[in-house]
């Protein structure tokens, strides 16, 4: 009786924070305010209401592997200690999905510091989160200047289906089957084929590194060879913006092996091809 009474509590507080929150009208500008309402419900009302309001009915939080995020903070004690703001953000020409990424902070006697990746996507006019994962980091030494990309047309194709939906999403799929081939062919150097000059790095213990000419001698300084193990991919209706996520193991050339949780955005070209524009990796559980 206890739990059903703290349960109708939970949903009328996202009944409630639903009334205002989340409104999406296809923008860049509608995802920020949707993140940043989420981060201040956060901090008002707890991370048990700020979920249940904010999360899809099928959401996913890597905490430190996916699972449902109503259920999980549903059983999880309440907190407010974590505050977080987006530095990067983009949606699709669609406006059917989107994501942010950027600086958290975890209050306490000793501050812990990180950076998140969430993607939302577009339910009846609002924006709801879909994935939600972070990863720790040293205090952040370098200034954030916030690049929140609008995009550059909107097309909403008319006859889609599942199936065609579906169909999408394996391509993205074979794009990253492709890409894990590579790297077991050619080692870490095969990312140089499949990241945007401009693309995000997020791994645990460091600032976002950013740039595909500076994500590659990261990598190449450290790491040996990545195999990746995909869960899920996503694409846009717009056909612009997909996303995946899966496992990745991580063999260091320091002769240690570790396995991650990863999130991959992926941009379309101009050529067809699906570059890498931001990826995360967190540890993972086994």
């Amino acid at each position: 009786m206890m739990m059903n009474k703290f349960l109708y509590t939970i949903i009328a507080a996202s009944l409630t924070l639903g009334a205002y929150a989340q409104k999406s009208d296809g923008s860049t500008k509608s995802l920020v305010k949707a993140e940043k309402e989420f981060a201040d419900s956060f901090a008002k009302n707890g991370s048990k209401a700020a979920y249940i309001a904010f999360a899809a009915a099928d959401g996913l939080v890597f905490r430190p592997n996916p699972v449902n995020a109503k259920t999980f903070y549903a059983a999880q004690p309440d907190s407010k200690n974590i505050s977080w703001t987006p530095a990067y953000a983009r949606v699709s020409k669609s406006g059917d999905w989107g994501f942010t990424t950027g600086p958290y902070t975890e209050a306490g006697t000793k501050p812990s510091y990180g950076q998140y990746l969430s993607v939302w996507k577009e339910n009846n006019g609002k924006w709801e989160l879909v994935l939600d994962l972070g990863t720790s980091s040293n205090k952040p030494l370098n200034k954030v200047t916030p690049e929140y990309i609008e995009p550059k047309e909107s097309y909403k194709p008319k006859f889609l289906n599942d199936k065609v939906r579906a169909a999408g999403a394996d391509i993205v799929a074979t794009t990253e089957k492709t890409l894990n081939t590579t790297l077991k062919t050619y080692g870490i150097s095969a990312f140089s084929g499949f990241l945007n000059p401009d693309a995000r790095l997020i791994f645990p213990g460091y600032e976002p590194i950013v740039g595909k000419d500076k994500i590659l001698p990261f990598f190449n300084s450290m790491v040996d060879k990545v195999s990746l193990k995909t869960t899920k991919a996503n694409k846009a209706d717009g056909g612009d913006l997909a996303y995946t996520y899966g496992i990745a193991t991580v063999d260091y050339k320091a002769d240690l092996r570790e396995s991650f949780n990863y999130v991959f955005i992926y941009e379309r070209q101009p050529d067809h091809n699906w570059n890498i524009i931001a990826q995360i990796f967190t540890a993972a559980e086994r």
